[in-house]
């Protein structure tokens, strides 16, 4: 079997779930109704090594693969999306610096991010420039041995919790990535934003004013940032698709409680064929989409990416785009499935629902995998 799971593997599996069932779960509610960053769930995951556990042995983190990692993160969505964002962001925010930063910078910044001591944040997104990333205005100018930042950046997961932030910048050599800390002067933190879901994940904007930020910080080469971008999508997608695909089996796992324990004209609603079509349908749509963004882990551990691999690029937008769409079916038919109990907070189908949502937009919508898979089926721009 292609996607049978590895004894190693399903070590790894069993040892998240049980934490995340006894530990997380437990906060899911809270987490959601408070909006705040679950502090003690980061300390928690730390403990474990799961916030590291996608870096290299020699920065402290784990070193497994990215089909471990995406078991995590699976496992950890399936009783709060939240709480998955710690794990999810902070791989998203150390991979450029992971793909493309010079050895001093990586043994400055890696360990601290393995360790979970310091989270970092991915700073992309402005204004002006969502799907088309090329528009950015955040500009960054040479001056002797610094670079001078000015921009703006919003929807920034770790914002205002983050120690450090992947920004990426304008230079006259093109996109260019940087680590810039949080005490650097001329760098605020703006708005938080209020969300329909993933809660206790901080979303904010960022102000770059004069931000005077060291060659040292550079991550790469100038003019390497959108290259960058790129290689780290091809890990970071099929990452999401592993969150909407915790989701979504978290939706199942209440609806088959739930509809073995509800009856109605005297006997179980599970006996209702009604509901079993409807049940067979959501386990087929999460398994399809479990092979998808398990496939797309196991391509990335396998091929270097160069950002430009097509067979890569299309297995991580495939395995992003089927499971947010799953993860979204799923939820909205949780919700149906238990009817008026599924509207209410008391059965946490409502919030998955919620949560499943943004797996749909962000990390690139679903519109964008849409062509770039397109684009790498039939090429062209």
């Amino acid at each position: 079997m292609l996607f049978a799971l590895s004894d190693t593997h399903k070590e790894i599996q069993e040892s998240i779930h049980q934490l995340a069932q006894e530990k997380i779960k437990p906060r899911a509610v809270q987490i959601d109704e408070s909006g705040e960053y679950p502090w003690d769930i980061k300390e928690l995951l730390a403990k474990y090594g799961y916030i590291g556990a996608n870096m290299p042995e020699e920065y402290g983190g784990a070193g497994l693969d990215l089909l471990s990692f995406n078991l995590i993160v699976e496992e950890i969505a399936r009783v709060c999306a939240s709480s998955s964002q710690i794990v999810v962001v902070q791989e998203l925010g150390s991979l450029p610096i992971l793909l493309g930063g010079h050895v001093e910078l990586k043994q400055r910044i890696l360990p601290d991010l393995a360790s979970g001591k310091k989270i970092v944040a991915y700073a992309l997104t402005e204004p002006n420039a969502g799907s088309d990333v090329q528009s950015l205005k955040t500009h960054a100018e040479k001056d002797g041995r610094t670079y001078i930042l000015n921009g703006q950046k919003i929807f920034i997961s770790n914002g205002g919790v983050a120690d450090y932030y992947t920004v990426f910048a304008k230079t006259e050599r093109g996109i260019t990535a940087f680590v810039v800390d949080k005490d650097t002067p001329g760098f605020n933190v703006g708005k938080l934003e209020k969300k329909m879901g993933i809660k206790g994940s901080p979303t904010a904007q960022l102000y770059l004013e004069n931000c005077r930020i060291p060659e040292e910080n550079l991550i790469g080469e100038e003019g390497q940032g959108w290259l960058l971008a790129m290689k780290t999508f091809d890990k970071s997608r099929p990452t999401v698709g592993a969150q909407a695909l915790g989701i979504a089996q978290g939706a199942l796992d209440v609806c088959l409680q739930y509809v073995q324990e509800r009856e109605q004209f005297g006997k179980s609603i599970s006996s209702f064929q009604g509901v079993q079509f409807m049940l067979a349908d959501m386990a087929t749509q999460i398994e399809a989409a479990r092979c998808l963004v398990y496939r797309a882990a196991e391509m990335s551990d396998q091929i270097q990416s160069d950002g430009k691999n097509s067979l890569l690029i299309r297995a991580a937008s495939m395995a992003k785009l089927f499971a947010s769409d799953v993860a979204m079916k799923v939820t909205t038919d949780a919700v149906q499935l238990l009817g008026g109990y599924g509207y209410i907070q008391e059965y946490a189908v409502e919030r998955m629902m919620r949560d499943a949502k943004i797996t749909q937009i962000y990390e690139g919508t679903n519109q964008i995998q849409r062509l770039v898979i397109a684009r790498t089926i039939i090429g062209g721009k």
